[in-house]
């Protein structure tokens, strides 16, 4: 009885239907916020590979603002902000009443996301071979396309665990989203906590929500990485895309081996001709 007054199992697994019923908001702030992060993402590490003037300087500075200043910060800069900008540019009071307050969420948490994802997306990229990029750029591809044919999928199998590993992040970060008026599990936890004033049983209940909703996670990460995994071992095939690489590449190196000859021939000769005239 003592056990009970203190902590109560019941009320756990009382809350959980009311708790479930939140999670597509829980799942749809976090899957919208990533995807938006991987679009910001994406540019911001293209900015900073290619080293463009002007917009490399912009991006470590955005970069730095975002990492350095708190997640519900931002949030609340994107709840309050974000309508008066809208109010300055004339659009008034009643554009802001029609934008839903998790469009506000969405932003902040993707922005935020952006920060860590670029890098993520950054060192996937760096990692590709150049003979690889050298070779499609001497086939006369675009830097579109080596970025969608040759870099992205070689960088895929190496982005893949730490995309994964921060929409993990993401989907307890949108723990935070109250800051702009959503009531996802979180919220809903500390709404029925409130009835009752029990609110361990409540953060336990949502503590094994999301400890459910990770593993599921992670399983599903360790079907995806077998399915994208290129085979580079001994015994295994390579993907086609890969042997077509390695075709062009290597055809390359033979030319470059051919022109080192003739150039050493040259060399050659014309160190006899000076000789002969010596």
């Amino acid at each position: 009885m003592i056990l009970q007054a203190l902590f109560d199992w019941n009320r756990v697994w009382g809350q959980m239907p009311e708790l479930l019923a939140k999670i597509p908001i829980t799942l749809e702030l976090a899957f919208v916020a990533m995807v938006i992060s991987l679009v910001l993402g994406l540019l911001l590490a293209v900015i900073r590979i290619k080293k463009i003037p002007v917009l490399e300087q912009l991006a470590k500075v955005f970069l730095s603002l975002i990492r350095g200043t708190p997640m519900i910060i931002q949030l609340y800069v994107a709840y309050y902000g974000v309508p008066m900008i809208i109010n300055a540019l004339g659009f008034g009071n009643e554009v802001v009443r029609q934008i839903p307050k998790i469009i506000y969420a969405f932003l902040a948490l993707g922005i935020y996301q952006s920060a860590y994802t670029s890098e993520t997306i950054r060192a996937a990229f760096m990692s590709v071979s150049k003979g690889e990029i050298e070779a499609a750029q001497a086939m006369g591809m675009t830097y579109p396309q080596i970025l969608f044919k040759v870099i992205i999928p070689e960088a895929l199998e190496i982005a893949v665990p730490g995309l994964v590993n921060s929409l993990i992040g993401l989907i307890k970060g949108t723990s935070l989203a109250f800051a702009c008026g959503i009531v996802e599990i979180t919220a809903q936890a500390q709404i029925i906590s409130g009835r009752s004033y029990r609110y361990l049983e409540g953060y336990v209940a949502l503590a094994i929500i999301y400890w459910i909703i990770t593993i599921i996670i992670e399983q599903l990460l360790k079907i995806l990485e077998k399915k994208i995994s290129i085979p580079d071992q001994v015994g295994e095939k390579p993907s086609k895309f890969k042997q077509f690489f390695l075709k062009v590449l290597r055809k390359k190196e033979i030319e470059k081996e051919i022109l080192e000859e003739k150039e050493e021939e040259v060399s050659i000769e014309k160190e006899v001709v000076l000789n002969d005239w010596d």
